[in-house]
Parts: C-alpha cells; structure tokens; sequence
C-alpha cells in the first residue's frame, strides 16, 4: 500500500478550529514541500481536528454512563460520608468525583503541588509546559470519554486521522500506516487496516499470525485470561507466528502499553489491547488533550468535587496510616503534623507508595501482600524544542521503532495550546528506561538525538549541525504503572480491601482495562462504588466512635 494520499493544495489553508468554546479566529496557510523519491510519502503537516467519532451508542460507553448514572440516582445519605483519599492522579479525582455524586464529603490529598500523578504537568520559566507522559486518548475509553461529556469538556479532546503511523527503522525518514476505513465495521476496519500494509509484514506473516490468533478469537475471555503466565515472545513462538511479526510490530506496541519489551510482557496485556481496540469500530481512534492536563482536564474534576461540597487539598502527604486496636484505619497522619479522620479511608497512589506507607501488622494479610509482585516500571518523557520547524512529521501520534524510544509527537502540531507554526517541541517517551534512569538528563539527550537523527535524517543531526536545540526538559518516573510481566493478574487486589473502612483505587487495581488512564478512572468508580454499597456499614462505624468519643 502505498503511504501518500492526494491532498490538493486549498486542503491546507485551513482554519486552525479546536471546537472548544470560544473559537480562534486564525487562519493558517500551510504548505508541504513534496519529494518524488520513489515509495516514500512526503510529510503531511495538517493542522486540523477530526470530528469526534460516534462512540456514545456503544456497549462499553454505554456500560460506562450506566455506572456513572448509578452514582447521581442513589438514594442520598442521611449522613454523607467524609472519605479521605490519598493521591489526587486519575484515579483519586475519580474516587473523590462519583462519591460527591452520590451525594457524600471527600477529602482528596495530594502531597505534591500539582493535580495529575501519572499525568501530572509543570510550566517552565517561558511559560511552557513539560509534562510526566505522552497522553493519548483512545475511543475504547469508555469511562474516560463518559468523564469528559459528565463535565461538558468534550471540545478539549483533538481527535486526529484514523490511523496508526509506524517509522521505517530500514528506511530513515519514512513512515508505513494503517489505515482504518471508516466505513467499515469492528473489527473488519481493523482487519482491513493490517492487510493493506504490505511494508511491515509479507503476506504469509500476516497469515501465521491470524491463525495463531484464532485461539484468542475461539476461547474470548477465559482464553485471554490464561495467557497470563507467557510473555509476549514465548506465546508468538508457541503459536507459530514468526520472529519478524514480534520486531516489526509487537515490540513498538509493548513499549507503548507497558514501557517494556515482548520478551517480558505478558501476553494478556496484548490480548486485551487487542479485544479492547479493534472490537469497536473507533476503538482504535486517538486524540490529544488540547493543552496541559492538570488545568484542562484535573481542574474541571475539583470544580465539580468542590461544586458538590468535596475539598481538594495539595501539599498534603501521607506521613502515616494509624490503626486502633482493632487493626481499622484511626487517621492518616501527614507530613506537615496534621491528623485527618473519616469515616472511610481510599489510597489512590501507586502501588509502590502504598506498599511503603502499608502497617506492619498488615503485611502478611494475603490481600497486601501479593502486592509484592506488583512493581512500578521506570518510564522517561522528553520534552525538545528545535529551532525550527521540522517538516518529516505528522499531526499525529508516531510510533518510533527505535530501540530507546517508544513514542512520540510534535506537539506544536497535535496540541492547541502548545501550537508554534516557527518551532516543533518533541515530546517523546524514553522506554525501556531501566537502565537510563540514573544517567544524567544531558546523557540521555544525547543518547535521543543520536535515534533522532535516523528518524529525521534530512533535518537532525547528533551534533547539532542541522536542527538546534533550544531547551530541553527530562521528566524520570522511577515507578510509573505496574510492570505487566507474566502471573502479576492473580496479584492485583480488589478496591474493596479485607480492613474494614479502607479502600484501594489505582489502575494496578482490579478491573477489565489495562495499566491506563481508563484503568485508573474505572478503579475510581469501582472504589467509588463500593464505599457506596457499604454505606450502611460505614455509617454504624461512625456513630459507634461518636458513641465511644462521648463516653471518654
């Protein structure tokens, strides 16, 4: 298939429209330079939003507006519950929303100064943004797109070209896509998609690999959830499927859900990726949020939580979990000295900073202690402002093929408010970064260009003597999501937790999607719900301590 597709010249002067509530009024005239080499697709740099796709009628959105409902319609509490929640990411904003809707108090913490965890963000001395990830937006996230329309942000989302780009790294400079139709249904537009590109995999590849899927399709579920203890490489070879359809394709797509490689992911993780994506017809659909996270997206969630009588604090850090004699939660203790009670208790951080704050007599209970296989990967997101525009990219999300690099985007392309029609930023994710973590920022910037240059060979070079560098930011998350290796799905606990009165969200926490900003947000009102359906319980609690607090 070939990669260029006919764009006349008038399809570039468009106007730089977001759909979001006030309209820009600017005008952009954008005109691509064509190259004739033989085979190669010249870069097509358009800086439009696509509609956004008809999602609302399908199962899984429509599961995910039911669960959301369920909240607002409850009966309301005689007595709403105050819950202190600890971490204020994806999946604590979630918690502290869906319990203010039905109708109870929480207190969300943060410890940091910042709203977001995983998707966290800060603003340079330029007033640019930096952020912890690359944040892409599928239309299988059926409770994330249920979040935006429940607070009527649906406009922030820039939704891009029904695609998946790849690099060539035999082929400096060019790109190889598939093409989801968008007159097709799931999964023929997907399958339609794969057998189109002939430049990643022959024929005869693409057959051994459906085959060698066939189990999954035949056994659904149950299949999937057995593949648990392979990696991505033992079950590709198990099944048959050839070596190259593990480098061509599943390395990139490893690195992208989980920040590792196919010889330690677990096959399920993939499955699910798979089941989730190309079962719905847009599932596959990406779009980037229109600036930074914490404002654009955290800060409508503390507005409604506050709307409804919640309270968001920052600079609150857990300091320690307090027990009666009973082994309950009596308070969090903070760092700054002061004592927070409630009637329940959430933490929403990740795995590994709860296994830190976890009580002694705790650990040894079988719920927290099969937390121990449950360990944070190192990830490494880096931001690169050139001094120029650079022309061999896509308003789009690419997928890099390069041994240290994951993703990543022009984000003065893809992203409204980091928009620069004279300089392109890179935002890209540094994976796997194991063995990076601890090397200085100017190593790894080095270490990036050096790859850089292979994908932009006309335009970067490692020593600067094409494209410049005008700044950089390096973001390191020694601990980011959990590492999906093989056996880790027995190990992710429940939201509801065996210490009555505490719960867990986090989207290591039980539920059908992936280590995700849509697995976070559902552990939120997974949480949410149980502290719901408990209320009658946890509100006896309260009154009994009433009761012993009057007797003293």
């Amino acid at each position: 298939m070939s990669l260029c597709f006919s764009v006349s010249e008038s399809a570039f002067n468009l106007r730089y429209g977001f759909r979001d509530s006030e309209p820009m009024g600017q005008s952009l005239k954008i005109r691509v330079k064509t190259r004739t080499r033989k085979g190669f697709c010249p870069s097509k740099v358009v800086c439009v939003d696509y509609p956004r796709p008809d999602i609302d009628n399908t199962s899984n959105f429509l599961e995910a507006a039911y669960l959301s409902s369920s909240f607002r319609t409850s009966p309301r509490p005689s007595k709403p519950l105050k819950v202190v929640i600890a971490g204020a990411g994806l999946a604590g904003l979630s918690t502290a929303k869906y319990l203010a809707d039905a109708g109870h108090k929480p207190l969300l913490l943060e410890a940091r100064d910042v709203l977001g965890g995983k998707i966290a963000a800060w603003k340079d001395g330029d007033g640019d943004w930096y952020e912890t990830g690359l944040h892409i937006f599928f239309g299988a996230y059926p409770n994330i797109q249920n979040l935006f329309g429940e607070l009527g942000i649906n406009d922030r989302l820039q939704w891009k070209e029904y695609s998946m780009i790849f690099a060539m790294p035999n082929k400096p400079g060019e790109f190889s896509r598939f093409d989801f139709p968008e007159v097709l249904p799931a999964p023929l537009n997907g399958i339609l998609a794969i057998l189109r590109n002939n430049e990643m995999l022959t024929w005869p590849e693409k057959v051994k690999f459906a085959i060698g899927l066939l189990p999954a399709i035949i056994g659904g579920q149950a299949y999937v959830e057995a593949q648990d203890g392979l990696t991505v490489q033992e079950w590709m070879r198990k099944q048959g499927v050839p070596d190259r359809v593990t480098t061509e394709v599943f390395i990139a797509m490893s690195k992208a859900l989980n920040f590792i490689n196919p010889d330690e992911l677990s096959m399920q993780c993939i499955l699910i990726a798979l089941n989730r994506f190309l079962q719905e017809k847009h599932g596959s659909k990406m779009a980037f949020l229109d600036g930074n996270p914490p404002e654009r997206l955290c800060l409508p969630i503390v507005e409604h939580i506050q709307s409804l009588g919640g309270e968001v604090r920052l600079n609150s850090r857990v300091q320690k979990i307090e027990l009666n004699d009973d082994g309950t939660v009596k308070n969090f203790l903070l760092t700054n000295g002061n004592v927070i009670d409630g009637d329940a208790y959430v933490f929403a951080t990740p795995v590994d900073i709860l296994k830190l704050q976890l009580p002694e007599n705790w650990k040894e209970m079988a719920y927290f202690k099969r937390l121990e296989k449950l360990v944070g990967v190192p990830v490494i997101n880096i931001h690169i402002w050139f001094d120029r525009k650079l022309k061999n990219t896509y308003d789009h999300l690419l997928f890099s093929r390069s041994p240290l690099l994951s993703v990543y985007a022009d984000m003065s392309l893809t992203c409204k408010e980091y928009y620069n029609p004279n300089q392109s930023m890179l935002e890209l994710v540094f994976a796997p970064a194991e063995e990076w973590i601890s090397c200085s920022d100017s190593e790894i910037i080095d270490a990036t260009m050096k790859e850089l240059a292979k994908l932009f060979p006309d335009e970067i070079s490692a020593d600067q003597s094409k494209a410049k560098i005008v700044k950089y930011h390096v973001v390191k998350t020694p601990r980011s999501v959990y590492k999906t290796i093989p056996n880790c799905e027995p190990c992710r606990p429940l939201q509801r937790s065996p210490v009555e009165g505490f719960y867990l969200a986090g989207d290591y926490t039980k539920q059908k999607y992936l280590a995700s900003m849509e697995g976070a947000v559902l552990s939120g009102k997974l949480c949410a719900q149980a502290i719901v359906q408990d209320y009658v319980l946890l509100a006896a609690r309260g009154k009994g301590r009433l009761a012993e607090a009057s007797m003293c």
